[in-house]
């Protein structure tokens, strides 16, 4: 599970996306169109830790203005539910009741992304797991002060995380911690689920053609006028190098999960912000897993997940979920890629438009 944060001076976790339109990286300011056609709108804010872009079209600044403020306190309100890094957060609240044997209403966005993380942990057998949260807090620690956590403290988080101990009630859209000393973090699910909100909310103030970048993880809706789909370059393994890949999408979503900005190298062992939730240590391999989804809920969270599974089983859990993958490992000697399927389709003008086919 990923250990990002919710909290603004936290770096973003995902290797990099860099959206591109045209010929033009999607950036700040407000690129416009000629007077007859819709025009280019551009906003940036941090939110969730990371910098949330925004890249739409609309037919003028004040509808554009409204739509990217409503979308940015809709981005803000999930994250006072959603984040483990606010004392006052409604998952802290729900977690410091873990272990009491009561239910406990939340909120209707807490309960759907539980619901997701429940229904995902069981298709991979535990490799996606919200309860994480004790372990990401160790690793947090060992990133900052560059030493493993201690076994007997390992051991004591491992304990307290299992997915299976979460149980929800959904007539009363209620929640019950089994064990007390449960944390959940939604560190590899609420970027994504953010995406998705965010995008409802430009759709109500009239935007259907949008792009939205939450700190590598990108949502698109309708094209933009002038182009068959969003232009999305993949950045490799090295988080200097420039994307060598490219995706041509519309109506759909890609997230990265990797390494490359954020891992600690301990004893000449290179490990990751992301936890196995099995072994309670961070993933040791230089990767990078794309996925490619419906939605951002999705492509969030199976990138993660399958950043945890191994080679086959990572793309048989994201080809069950109607996505598409792209995995590349480097155990130091050799660099590995694995594809599932229809990933390389997505390549295409003609997969643009069967994705959003598959999205109506």
């Amino acid at each position: 599970m990923s250990t990002q944060s919710t909290q603004p001076t936290r770096a973003t976790t995902a290797v990099r996306l860099l959206a591109i339109f045209g010929s033009t990286v999607v950036g700040l300011g407000c690129t416009m169109l000629p007077e007859s056609e819709p025009q280019r709108f551009e906003f940036s804010q941090i939110a969730m830790g990371v910098e949330f872009r925004l890249a739409f079209y609309a037919a003028e600044a004040a509808q554009a203005q409204a739509a990217a403020l409503a979308a940015y306190a809709r981005i803000r309100e999930l994250d006072r539910s959603l984040s483990d890094y606010r004392a006052d957060s409604e998952v802290n609240r729900l977690c410091d009741r873990a272990g009491d044997h009561k239910f406990h209403k939340v909120s209707s966005e807490l309960f759907t992304v539980l619901e997701q993380s429940n229904r995902l942990a069981e298709n991979t057998g535990g490799a996606f797991d919200v309860t994480v949260g004790p372990l990401s807090r160790l690793w947090r620690r060992a990133g900052r002060f560059g030493h493993l956590p201690p076994k007997d403290e390992l051991e004591r988080a491992r304990r307290v995380t299992d997915w299976k101990q979460v149980d929800l009630d959904a007539d009363t859209r209620s929640v019950r911690l089994r064990v007390a000393g449960m944390r959940l973090d939604f560190g590899g699910i609420a970027k994504g689920y953010a995406l998705d909100e965010a995008m409802k909310v430009l759709v109500r103030h009239g935007i259907d053609s949008a792009l939205i970048d939450g700190g590598g993880d990108i949502l698109v809706s309708a094209p933009p006028p002038d182009a068959a789909g969003w232009r999305i370059g993949i950045a490799p393994l090295d988080s200097n190098a420039e994307p060598s890949r490219f995706l041509v999408l519309s109506n759909a979503a890609v997230a990265t999960s990797g390494d490359a900005f954020q891992h600690v190298v301990i004893g000449g062992v290179r490990y990751s912000h992301i936890v196995d939730p099995h072994t309670g240590l961070g993933l040791t391999d230089q990767y990078s897993v794309t996925v490619i989804a419906r939605n951002g809920i999705n492509a969030d969270s199976l990138a993660t997940a399958a950043s945890v599974l191994g080679w086959n089983a990572a793309l048989k859990v994201v080809e069950e979920h109607d996505a598409a993958a792209l995995v590349v490992r480097s155990d130091g000697k050799r660099t590995r890629t694995l594809e599932s399927p229809s990933f390389a389709a997505f390549s295409t003008v003609q997969a643009t438009r069967r994705t959003a086919a598959t999205n109506e």
